[in-house]
Formats: structure tokens, sequence, C-alpha cells
């Protein structure tokens, strides 16, 4: 496939852009900082490395693709609007360029709460969602714009983020989440998005990832 990775160099860019390189995809990475960009991944083996700020350059870097993967979001509490801001900025280039396969980086608690799930995972929730509420609140407002756009979007959810390796075995659910759902590595979370890119199920939904 032909992609193009937007955020390539936060936790989750940096390891989609690792394995569609090690699967033979042809990758565009799109970055805030090219300095950011790991050593570890070849910059030669990139089609390219584009600007995010560049809005040309930007609308260039997905024509033609197969699918967009966009690995954006905050970096702290405070999340100021990025991932809504950004993601639209996405959607005005796919949109120009008649692309229209997205998946991107959301959240668990963007979603619905997980069927099932124990008192003590509900309240764990919560409280989680009440510390980050700025940032679940800027997701929510991405995916909102999300199902306004004419892509074929999905919005992977995933509970917290570990630095754990690739195992290749979690937990998946299409318009909902994982009972029990505590944490997911970012290298599952980007094999997860890889994965759905060709799953028709995925398309206009949010699908929960977990162990």
């Amino acid at each position: 496939m032909r992609i193009t990775v937007f955020g390539a160099t936060g936790g989750v860019g940096q390891e989609i852009v690792g394995q569609a390189l090690a699967a033979g995809h042809e990758v565009t990475a799109v970055v805030r900082d090219p300095d950011r960009l790991p050593e570890r991944l070849d910059r030669a083996a990139l089609a390219a490395v584009v600007r995010l700020d560049d809005p040309a350059a930007v609308r260039a870097a997905v024509a033609g693709r197969d699918a967009v993967l966009s690995g954006l979001g905050s970096r702290g509490r405070r999340a100021d609007g990025v991932a809504e801001r950004l993601t639209g900025r996405i959607l005005t280039a796919m949109e120009a360029e008649g692309v229209r396969r997205l998946v991107v980086v959301s959240a668990v608690p963007v979603g619905p709460e997980p069927a099932g799930d124990r008192l003590v995972d509900r309240l764990a929730l919560k409280v989680v969602g009440a510390v980050l509420a700025d940032v679940y609140d800027d997701l929510a407002r991405m995916e909102a714009a999300l199902a306004r756009s004419a892509t074929d979007w999905t919005a992977v959810r995933p509970p917290k983020l570990t630095d754990g390796p690739l195992t290749g075995v979690y937990r998946r659910v299409v318009g909902g989440a994982p009972r029990g759902s505590r944490s997911v590595s970012r290298a599952d979370v980007a094999h997860a998005m890889l994965a759905l890119v060709e799953d028709p199920a995925a398309v206009q939904q949010g699908v929960g990832v977990a162990y």
C-alpha cells in the first residue's frame, strides 16, 4: 500500500512507520519537526518527510494514497485543541484530493462505556476521564469532525498506552471497547491500525483495542 502517516515522531506514529516499512509499504511521514524523527526510522526508506505546517506539502503528501493514518494528539494534560485542529488539516487535504481511507488514534473514554465492566473498572475510567478531561474533550471534537467528513474514517480507541513490545495479541471491539480495558502497547495499537485499514467493518466506526 501507499500510506501517509501523520504524527510520525510520536510514540504510536513511530510504530506505524516502522511496521509499515517492514511490511513493504510505501510510506510518507508528516511531522511537526523533522529533526525529531528517530534515527531508528531509516529516512532513506521513506518516500518523503513532510512538515505539517506546510498546507501545500500536506495536500501533496495525501494525494493518490491508499490510506492515511494519524498518531497525532496531545503530549500532556493540556490539549489546546491539537487533535481537532490538526485532524482538520488532514481532512481538508484528503477531501481536496479525493482520498477516503483514514485511521486515527483516539481513546477509550471518548467511546461508549465497555459493556459489562466491573464497578472498579468503571470508576477507574471515570477518574482518568476527569484528570484528562481536556484531552478527551479534544478527541471527542476530533471524532465529531470525522463524522461530518466525507472520509471513510476509523477512530482507534486504546486505554492506557505503554511502551511494551509488539505482540499482535490483543482484543478489539468495533463500535465499543473490550471489557476491562486497562492498557495496550503503542506497538500493538499501530499493528491494529494497519490491520484495520482494510477492514470494511471498521469504516465510520470507533474501535476499542486493549489487552
